[in-house]
């Protein structure tokens, strides 16, 4: 079995904890889904966010999906400030064990976000 890294981002529409709950929501469940994953394939995830959402952790809504995050780490930080970046986003780096080959991994960006890497998203 062999480790992958998954990429997955979704654009929020305003920084609001409910909102970023239910769009880190869909974008967990979007990764799990597309890549056929179960919370025993799960490694860790790391979560960025943009510097203009303070609203809530984007770990505290994947920990707000039950036990399928129950002892998988998960971490936040902060994206680069950049001049023009998209705004209001959050990103995900998930750690996950995988027989799939690296080419055969789905990487998910959510509504606007897919303008982030139109070369990898799914």
């Amino acid at each position: 079995m062999a480790v992958r890294a998954v990429r997955g981002a979704v654009q929020l529409d305003r920084d609001e904890a409910a909102h970023m709950d239910e769009q880190v929501a869909a974008l967990l469940t979007a990764i799990l889904e597309r890549n056929e994953l179960t919370a025993d394939d799960l490694i860790s995830i790391w979560f960025t966010a943009t510097p203009d959402l303070h609203s809530d952790f984007p770990a505290a809504a994947a920990r707000g999906l039950g036990s399928h995050f129950a002892d998988v780490p998960l971490i936040c930080a902060q994206e680069l400030d950049v001049a023009g970046a998209m705004p209001r986003v959050v990103r995900v780096l998930a750690h996950v064990e995988s027989d799939k080959p690296r080419a055969a991994i789905a990487h998910v960006y959510l509504g606007a976000a897919a303008a982030l890497r139109k070369d990898i998203a799914q």
